[in-house]
């Protein structure tokens, strides 16, 4: 177990020394090369001033935003939230300055976007300088899939039957594009526009690809991009988090109401467009760019490393040698899946909280009180609520003509170990392969308290 939640853990300070399957075209060292010394922002990723705080040992002030400031003053409670952090509570860094914080490029994006929320400021006093190692979502579908097969005897027969169903069905639609992916990580290019047509008509089957997908278009942005306004972030040690916000907002229709990145799939044509309004010139390479990034990242994603790249098909595969063979892929298919099952509102804990336990417990062994989103340090680092060694306090806050955050009022309220409320509105299966509805909200905007009204649709990465 404990070898698995190293694996989901980047630490960017060392070597890269993940195993992965064997034939793959490029290592995760060949790419951490590039990123880091081939691209514009890659010196941010060793050196933004969030991993700086972290490694520095001194107390780190964070901004989180919440609806419900009224019950969180009334029960005296934080609940942490899942996702990409597992099971955190949400925040962005903050700076200190004479002036006041300065909030991270992303917290203020969140508060100028989310004008109903109240801003706190949460101040840890860590025990000891923090390692910089980061939880990377994409790679939790081994941990996924070993979960739901511990607990799989809460689903009856038919819904275990359909959650396979399911599974199988949506290989079966993509396998074609997912043994090209494979082709192409291996060192087989493919045409880059034909390779993005067929990554768009597979992300309905599943969905798992939309995430992904966007990602990468996300670290291809943020890590090349050249514009006076990402200097400027970069001047204070910040990846630009408003690059990657204006690529989904004009990809999805209703993005900001439901962040879903199952609905993430541009075809070239509209990829090469969205790329443009974001960033011109930024728009020729990206093709090829997400061709050889996602199939990389695909294959080591997906397969289990004691595989062979080169020669694993997902044509015709049964589903018992897929969860030996490909892990990671079944396991980010079942977590999508499992969600929209009538009954999840009542099964949700029983998965979620085993997967956050295990975190936990592996944070409190590495040291770790203030988890970040390891895909990129790009600024999405949370609070994990039973660390034993850090002191936590907090307060509301409000922000000055300047842009910095004050202190108003210091709030007793305890961050505790319980997942915030929520579950995901059923989906239309009948339209699942042409029209996916998998739903994720914000991360920012889960619930911190406990919701004593009716659950609201939301969830995250």
């Amino acid at each position: 177990m404990r070898d698995e939640w190293e694996h989901v853990h980047t630490d960017y300070t060392r070597p890269a020394q993940r195993p992965a399957p064997a034939s793959l075209a490029e290592s995760e060292g060949d790419w951490r090369c590039y990123l880091e010394g081939d691209t514009p922002n890659g010196w941010l990723i060793q050196h933004s001033a969030m991993t700086e705080a972290l490694i520095s040992g001194r107390p780190m002030y964070l901004l989180h935003t919440t609806k419900d400031i009224a019950a969180i003053r009334t029960s005296g409670e934080l609940h942490v939230s899942t996702g990409c952090l597992v099971g955190a509570l949400y925040c962005s860094p903050l700076t200190r300055q004479r002036e006041g914080l300065r909030p991270h490029n992303l917290g203020a994006y969140l508060m100028q976007t989310k004008p109903g929320t109240t801003p706190m400021i949460l101040e840890i006093v860590p025990d000891a300088p923090i390692p910089t190692k980061g939880v990377n979502y994409l790679h939790l579908g081994a941990i996924h899939l070993r979960t739901y097969l511990r607990y799989q005897n809460f689903l009856t027969l038919a819904e275990n039957d359909q959650l396979d169903h399911a599974v199988l069905a949506g290989l079966g639609t993509a396998a074609g594009f997912l043994d090209t992916a494979l082709r192409n990580a291996v060192g087989r290019a493919t045409n880059a526009p034909e390779f993005i047509d067929q990554l768009a008509a597979a992300v309905p089957a599943v969905p798992f690809l939309g995430y992904l997908y966007f990602e990468v278009l996300s670290e291809y942005l943020m890590l090349h991009s050249t514009t006076p306004e990402t200097k400027g972030y970069a001047r204070v040690g910040e990846l630009n988090n408003w690059l990657y916000k204006r690529l989904a907002f004009a990809a999805v229709d209703g993005m900001h109401r439901l962040f879903d990145l199952a609905r993430f799939h541009p075809r070239h044509q509209q990829l090469v467009q969205l790329i443009a309004g974001v960033e011109p010139a930024l728009a020729p390479g990206v093709a090829e760019y997400v061709r050889r990034r996602l199939s990389h990242l695909f294959a080591r994603i997906a397969l289990h490393p004691s595989q062979d790249a080169a020669t694993v098909s997902f044509r015709g595969i049964d589903l018992s040698a897929l969860r030996y063979v490909a892990p990671g892929l079944v396991g980010q298919m079942v977590f999508r899946e499992i969600r929209y099952m009538p009954r999840y509102r009542q099964l949700y804990h029983c998965f979620e909280k085993a997967k956050a336990l295990e975190a936990w417990e592996y944070w409190n062994h590495e040291g770790i009180p203030t988890p970040f989103n390891g895909i990129l340090p790009k600024g999405e680092i949370g609070i994990h609520p039973v660390y034993p060694r850090s002191a936590i306090r907090a307060w509301t806050a409000k922000r000055d003509r300047r842009g910095f955050l004050q202190p108003t009022q210091e709030i007793t309220a305890a961050l505790t170990p319980h997942l915030a409320s929520w579950w995901v509105p059923p989906r239309n299966r009948e339209r699942m392969i042409t029209t996916d509805p998998q739903v994720m909200m914000d991360r920012s905007a889960t619930s911190s308290v406990p919701t004593y009204r009716s659950p609201i649709k939301g969830i995250s990465t």
